[in-house]
């Protein structure tokens, strides 16, 4: 799709910008997540996204091959990243590392919102099997952000 040079930012929506599903696939466990493709560069080899977490929603817990940058501009929430639980605010740089466990999470009272930062030809996130999971409910930190 081929935007003009200056799109104009309103109510955490882009002009000229599609709202999008967050994911598609059956069974992926997420809440309230919307996103919007803001730039694609193949030259560049990224794109840049826009996802807005509605408040106590999240993102699917994930990890994948490729490396990505997400720069908070709204709301407060927490992000799990491997083994750490942080709370993050507006204009916080979280840096998630190739084949990560990652989530954000909404705080109750307002949203998330977030750009991320991926390679344009990426792999698909995969998503815990049980076995993860168990592994990362031993670490009381990531139980209690889990919930």
């Amino acid at each position: 799709m081929t935007h003009p040079p200056v799109r104009r930012f309103k109510d955490f929506r882009w002009d000229d910008t599609s709202l999008l599903a967050y994911r598609q696939e059956a069974g992926v466990p997420f809440k309230d997540v919307t996103r919007q493709i803001l730039f694609e560069a193949p030259d560049l080899l990224g794109e840049l996204r826009y996802f807005e977490v509605a408040a106590q929603g999240f993102s699917s817990l994930e990890r994948h091959d490729h490396r990505h940058a997400v720069v908070i501009l709204r709301g407060h929430g927490r992000c799990l990243v491997g083994d750490s639980v942080y709370d993050v605010g507006p204009l916080d740089l979280v840096d998630i590392p190739p084949m990560t466990w990652h989530q954000f999470k909404a705080s109750q009272g307002e949203p998330l919102g977030f750009l991320c930062l991926v390679n344009v030809e990426r792999d698909k996130a995969q998503l815990p099997s049980e076995t993860d999971l168990a592994e990362m409910r031993g670490n009381p930190v990531i139980d209690g952000f889990l919930g």
